[in-house]
């Protein structure tokens, strides 16, 4: 898999992977039919289908749906998969989905409001919104810099309290923000420092990070937000 044009590290590919497995515990179960939103060359679309879900991956830029078409074929999915090239903010698929996600990608808009009442209007009653973005500091970043001189795109900031903030005003109903999975594993299992203190100790740390993590995933950092229409 490639991020405009280099290929993901080890340690992205292992949170992408993680996040996928929040992402599936969020959406409703498949065959649902799930719009993926700025897929990219696909690679988060081909996992859906893989699934089971029946999937439409969205992007703007048509030399990325050029890879992702082929990404299709060679992932032998091609009856539960489709892509169209179009803009997320004005999407024309009135009330057609189940579930949609955002991941990564909502950052990118030039209008994240537009983006986000798009999203709603293409989802059916009762259908689920699922985010994973990066939260405060992003835009400022050295890569993130990098980018925009690069590709000219769009980098900002967007936590959860932006994205449920956006999301109310659009219309969906209720909105619920978790920390990803990869924040849960950096406290649970990537401080092997706790294993020199009396176990007592490493699990007071440990279950106060937690709580620090859902205060954090809800105002600054990037955590998974589930908004439902």
């Amino acid at each position: 898999a490639h991020a405009q044009g280099k290929p993901f590290s080890d340690n992205d590919c292992g949170r992408m992977l993680a996040d996928m497995g929040g992402v599936f515990m969020a959406l409703p179960p498949a065959p649902a039919r799930l719009l993926d939103l700025g897929c990219g060359s696909g690679w988060t679309s081909v996992f859906y289908a893989r699934r089971g879900y029946r999937v439409t991956g969205q992007d703007i830029a048509p030399d990325m749906i050029a890879l992702a078409e082929k990404n299709r074929l060679d992932a032998g999915v091609v009856d539960r998969l489709d892509f169209v090239v179009c803009d997320y903010e004005s999407l024309g698929f009135p009330e057609e989905f189940d579930c949609a996600v955002f991941y990564d990608a909502l950052h990118h808009a030039e209008d994240p409001a537009a983006a986000l009442a798009s999203v709603y209007r293409a989802l059916k009653p009762g259908g689920v919104l699922v985010t994973i973005e990066p939260g405060v500091g992003h835009a400022a970043a050295e890569h993130s810099r990098l980018a925009v001189d690069a590709f000219g795109v769009t980098e900002r900031d967007m936590p959860p309290r932006e994205i449920v903030r956006l999301g109310r005003a659009a219309g969906f109903r209720s909105a619920r923000v978790y920390p990803t999975p990869k924040m849960l594993a950096m406290i649970q299992y990537e401080m092997p420092a706790l294993a020199r203190l009396p176990d007592w100790i490493s699990d007071f740390i440990r279950w106060a990070g937690m709580g620090w993590l859902i205060l954090a995933a809800k105002h600054w950092r990037g955590g998974m937000v589930v908004l439902r229409k």
